[in-house]
């Protein structure tokens, strides 16, 4: 089976296509035909083997992405489920570190881990909700905020804080968000209330507009203590990349490090993604999309900065 991965860790171009073996269906699991892979910063990581010892090596290979679009071959005994055989899905994945990566033609996961697709949206459109839209989810529920309080969010114009954005719109609490000058006009649309300038001075900025500070961050630019001023007195911090806050001068505030891992099963969260996606409460943002014999060009754009979407690997024949 055809897959995009690596046999050694490195730059872009150590993607290539190989060949994986098939995963096998068992209770509880479904298998599913990905039609289009989303490419985010963790693949390329994942690549990169930053969460590996120096000088290791894939064995036999590892296989990027988090999240994926494609139509459901086979269900597994015994497995209760509303999808039935031939439906568009979107799913996300937790990587083994091996193959089990979203960046193969076929892949088995967990049923909590699958919904159907949003209705008339691509493949590569769809491909772009399950993992951000999940990470700024629970970003969002462990932050805990209610109806009118107000939230800072960096990093607004990528895919985790523009979800962020939009859902806390959804949510009814006040959005101050960070662009640059030329993603002020995206942010805007997105339903961010204020945008102030992305970088250094986004605490000062945030606070001439909210001069109590804010009640929640959603640090998806990782300023991480840069930004921490921006917060009001025991406001609370919603961090991705593991961040705790347990180095910073403020211990008023709480701080909530996102796993995305922790929601991957949660099927009703992942439902309600796809819901708002049909109803247009969040936007399904595509940069571009690459054949499978061109992913390491998809990694080598992201990496240089500016894609504004996901780039988007199709597995289309």
């Amino acid at each position: 089976m055809r897959a995009v991965g690596a046999t050694e860790y490195g730059g872009p171009d150590v993607l290539r296509v190989i060949d994986v073996d098939e995963e096998r269906v068992s209770p509880g699991l479904l298998r599913i035909r990905v039609r289009a892979a989303a490419v985010s910063p963790t693949d390329t990581l994942k690549r990169a083997g930053a969460d590996v010892d120096e000088g290791a090596r894939p064995d036999p290979a590892v296989v990027p992405g988090m999240d994926l679009a494609g139509v459901l071959l086979e269900i597994g005994p015994d497995t209760p489920t509303e999808l039935s055989v031939g439906d568009d899905v979107v799913a996300i994945v937790v990587p083994d570190g091996g193959t089990h990566g979203a960046y193969r033609e076929e892949i088995v996961l967990p049923r909590g881990s699958v919904v159907a697709a949003p209705q008339g949206a691509s493949y590569a459109e769809a491909s772009t909700l399950p993992m951000n839209g999940l990470t700024a989810r629970r970003a969002l529920d462990q932050l805990g905020l209610e109806p009118g309080q107000t939230i800072a969010v960096t990093g607004a114009a990528g895919a985790f804080g523009g979800y962020v954005v939009q859902l806390a719109k959804a949510d009814g609490l006040t959005v101050v968000a960070d662009a640059s000058e030329a993603d002020e006009e995206l942010v805007e649309g997105l339903g961010a209330d204020h945008v102030v300038r992305r970088g250094a001075g986004f605490a000062d900025a945030v606070r001439d507009l909210v001069p109590d500070g804010v009640d929640g961050l959603a640090d998806g630019a990782l300023l991480g203590a840069d930004a921490l001023p921006a917060v009001a007195e025991g406001g609370a911090v919603a961090t991705i990349r593991g961040w705790d806050g347990s180095d910073s001068e403020r211990d008023d505030l709480r701080f909530e490090p996102v796993l995305v891992r922790d929601a991957a099963e949660d099927h009703d969260a992942l439902d309600r993604l796809r819901v708002q996606a049909e109803m247009g409460v969040v936007t399904l943002r595509v940069a571009d999309v690459v054949g499978a014999d061109d992913a390491a060009e998809a990694h080598r754009r992201l990496e240089a900065g500016g894609v504004r979407g996901r780039m988007v690997i199709s597995f289309e024949r």
